[in-house]
């Protein structure tokens, strides 16, 4: 069995005659699929290259002319000759300039179209994929793809396929008028070709692989900046500067050794290439001083000779760079690719339907889930909640609570069993229909950094100014936003609403949770970070919110249960009890019972409120 060993983030087999033709077919494949984004642009593109044609057949003309020159001009001494080339020499060249402006303009026209299709494609499958894609990658990854993969990219299909045409094109074009001009001496040129290409292709496959090696340093070195900025306050709170800086040094350091092994790879095949080139213009040189001795070539000729010469020598050695910087682009391609070619795993069935206007009822039926095989993380849940009641989620930390409300607006989706709203599987329905009908205040409040206006509106796209601002006084913000805030509803909030205190973010989210007015409403611990004032302003909220909607809150302080009409008792993914308050503090050898005696043992207060 072929050994298999893991280098640079991917996977390689040992036999390398197997992974050249493997790696030849993906290039191909990779390059047919980077062209398909082309094919809607393929009249500009046309028409694009017809005038880069036209443009290099065009400055092909001057060693032509330079022949002439010496043949005719110097010899003869005709002034009126030496005019006639001088003033054609001054059209063709601006004609060319022309036709080179239009097809500049248009290539890029076309690459930078692609490339915005490209971003939107991937941005807008990012927003397909489900929370366990991110859960599994770290956003300065995804960051990384978006920006410095697509940057890459980027290159290769403007600049780059630019110069890449016109090299080409010089090539062939300089190529044919050699074989016009001395077939004898153009063989021996053709017989260093082979060793040139093929020295391309060896360096190239290597400058790829460095480069990927660098993509994805690059992707870790993100990751901590974005690791470290989201969470500035507890490495200031740890006084850990130092050594964010030390990790951040040796995720630049690893990108450093990574770019400097892509770099030597690129430094050794440029000077090769160049060399080569060059001593086939050497031997040029001669042979074709050897073939003027004996009269088969003119002087000018040979002068003719030497310049197309230097043409085709000139676009060898700029292929060489160019084709490692698109060796290069491959490797971020790929990476897209890859990106694109991740399947979502929350997605609608072929006959989902729209799920209607619900009440609210809310069924588990014996639901397992587990985010890896390995451990199931619910275990046969059933319970039922009815249209309008509040049912709170009490357990130890990691016993599912966040989990199993997770599942019902199918961030995830269940292992076995099912769960139905109003009788629907939520599979069977379209997740767009489905989610709107179900509204989440979570623990930790993400704002986005716009205007207050705008962060309450994204409940309701459509909403008016006076919707929106009823909707902040049902929440309990429409007061410090007039009163408090030194815009009012345009303040700007800041990133993820930093400049807003913790009650009032909650206060925000509350009123975008209302102006989406809800079916269902999910709870995780909304008031659990906040002083008393707040608290009671947001609980005040909260009580708004869930009025007439069937709620789910997660609750690590039993206070905010008292008065919740169904109580579900989790440990270790299972519902080991449920029951009204009243009904679980009844059983003294519950869970429920020793949690409240943990919270409530000092609190004579509490309980002689609950057992009222």
């Amino acid at each position: 069995m072929t050994a298999r060993f893991r280098r640079m983030g991917r996977q390689y087999e040992s036999d390398p005659d197997s992974k050249a033709k493997r790696l030849t077919k993906e290039s191909l494949h990779t390059y047919g699929r980077l062209l398909g984004y082309v094919r809607p642009y393929r009249r500009r593109m046309t028409f694009s290259i017809i005038l880069l044609v036209f443009s290099t057949l065009l400055g092909l003309v001057l060693p032509l002319v330079v022949q002439n020159l010496v043949d005719v001009v110097l010899i003869d001494k005709n002034m009126a000759r030496l005019n006639q080339l001088a003033i054609g020499l001054f059209v063709v060249f601006i004609v060319q300039a022309l036709f080179s402006f239009g097809h500049r303009l248009t290539l890029a026209y076309v690459g930078e179209k692609v490339i915005a299709h490209i971003r939107v494609q991937i941005y807008t499958h990012l927003q397909s994929l489900s929370l366990k894609y991110y859960a599994d990658h770290r956003t300065g990854e995804v960051v990384s793809r978006l920006t410095n993969d697509v940057s890459q990219l980027q290159t290769a299909v403007t600049d780059n396929l630019v110069a890449l045409l016109r090299q080409a094109i010089t090539l062939v074009g300089a190529a044919v008028l050699l074989f016009w001009l001395n077939w004898r001496l153009t063989l021996v040129i053709l017989t260093g070709i082979p060793i040139i290409s093929l020295t391309m292709v060896f360096l190239g496959r290597k400058i790829r692989q460095a480069a990927k090696a660098v993509q994805d340093a690059l992707a870790q070195a993100a990751n901590v900046v974005e690791e470290t900025v989201s969470g500035i306050r507890i490495v200031k709170s740890f006084v850990r500067e130092a050594h964010e800086i030390g990790r951040f040094s040796a995720r630049v350091d690893e990108t450093f050794e990574a770019a400097m092994q892509r770099a030597k790879i690129g430094a050794v095949l440029g000077p090769i290439i160049g060399f080569m080139a060059f001593a086939s213009i050497t031997l040029t040189l001669w042979f074709g001083s050897f073939e003027v001795i004996n009269g088969r070539l003119s002087a000018g000729g040979l002068v003719a000779y030497l310049v197309y010469t230097l043409m085709v020598a000139s676009p060898i050695a700029s292929l060489a760079g160019l084709y490692a910087q698109f060796q290069s682009a491959l490797g971020a391609t790929e990476r897209l690719f890859e990106l694109l070619d991740t399947p979502a795993d929350i997605a609608d069935r072929p006959n989902a339907t729209e799920l209607p206007p619900v009440t609210g009822r809310v069924e588990f039926e014996q639901v397992d889930f587990d985010y890896t095989t390995a451990v199931a993380l619910l275990k046969q849940v059933s319970f039922v909640a009815e249209p309008g009641q509040v049912v709170a989620l009490v357990g130890p930390s990691g016993a599912g609570k966040s989990t199993l409300v997770n599942l019902i607006p199918r961030f995830y989706d269940v292992g076995n069993g099912r769960i139905l709203v109003d009788g629907h599987d939520v599979r069977d329905v379209t997740v767009k229909s489905l989610r709107q009908q179900i509204g989440i205040v979570p623990q930790e409040t993400i704002l986005f950094s716009d205007t207050v206006l705008e962060n309450i509106r994204y409940g309701n796209l459509d909403a008016t100014q006076a919707e929106i601002e009823a909707a902040a006084r049902a929440a309990n913000a429409h007061d410090f936003i007039l009163n408090d805030l030194p815009d009012g509803y345009q303040t700007k909030v800041g990133e993820r609403g930093v400049k807003l205190s913790g009650g009032q973010r909650q206060r925000v989210s509350i009123a975008r949770a209302i102006l989406k007015d809800p079916r269902i409403l999910i709870l995780d611990e909304a008031t659990s970070s906040l002083d008393s004032e707040s608290e009671s302003l947001v609980q005040e909220a909260l009580e708004r919110l869930m009025n007439g909607r069937t709620s789910f809150v997660i609750a690590h302080r039993l206070s905010t249960v008292i008065n919740a009409d169904w109580v579900l008792v989790l440990e270790q993914g299972r519902v080991v009890e449920q029951g009204t308050h009243s009904e679980l503090l009844q059983n003294p050898n519950g869970l429920y019972y020793r949690l409240y005696q943990m919270q409530f043992a000092n609190a004579g207060d509490w309980r002689l409120e609950i057992g009222d």
